[in-house]
């Protein structure tokens, strides 16, 4: 009896190998294997969107008078946008905006979609534009801020530069809060009234 026992042990440790060795698949693995793939994160299609079908790309002569260049980057992501506009003399209006941008493609759904705002808008509605704005009409998610933060600071940065080449044109306030302090009156007594008392 311990010898057959002795014989059949080797054949039965082989079997035992060979299936940890070459794992079966059953087909309730099979039907389970895609849903336990780790979900992809994708753009929203807004964003892709602007990034297939960009609008307003190109660029202008930036030696033009009545064309204000300008050019932001981002180090730390790498992306570069130049932003150019051609601004009409007589009432500060945006005629024409063209971009080119370097970078990902929410940096290049920002700007699209930055040309297509500020197009028409005179250039003190253009520097009150907010990078919050592109960043909500966009979708974008909190990784994805820095490139709207930089379309915002590509139309203030051609705003600037177009008023650099034309001093003489009406400047706006780039910081957006270009209101006035309300004038408050201030009341001054005379030394010689009588205080006012108190009464009970």
């Amino acid at each position: 009896m311990f010898r057959r026992v002795l014989a059949t042990a080797p054949a039965q440790a082989s079997r035992a190998l060979q299936s940890t060795a070459r794992p079966t698949t059953s087909s309730f693995a099979r039907t389970i294997t895609p849903a336990a793939q780790p979900a992809r994160r994708s753009y929203h299609e807004k964003v892709l969107d602007h990034y297939n079908n960009p609008r307003n790309v190109g660029s202008m002569g930036k030696n033009q008078q009545d064309v204000g260049t300008g050019l932001v980057g981002a180090p730390a992501c790498g992306d570069v946008m130049k932003i150019q506009i051609k601004v009409d003399p007589k009432d500060d209006t945006i005629t024409d905006v063209k971009f080119k941008t370097f970078g990902c493609g929410s940096a290049i759904a920002s700007s699209s979609y930055l040309t297509e705002l500020v197009k028409g808008m005179t250039l003190e509605q253009a520097s009150r534009i907010r990078n919050t704005e592109i960043a909500k009409e966009l979708c974008l998610p909190p990784v994805k801020l820095h490139c709207s933060m930089l379309a915002e600071d590509g139309i203030k940065s051609a705003i600037s530069n177009y008023y650099s080449k034309n001093p003489k044109a009406k400047t706006t306030n780039l910081g957006g809060t270009g209101s006035s302090m309300p004038k408050i009156e201030v009341e001054t007594l005379r030394s010689d009234a009588p205080a006012a008392t108190a009464t009970a």
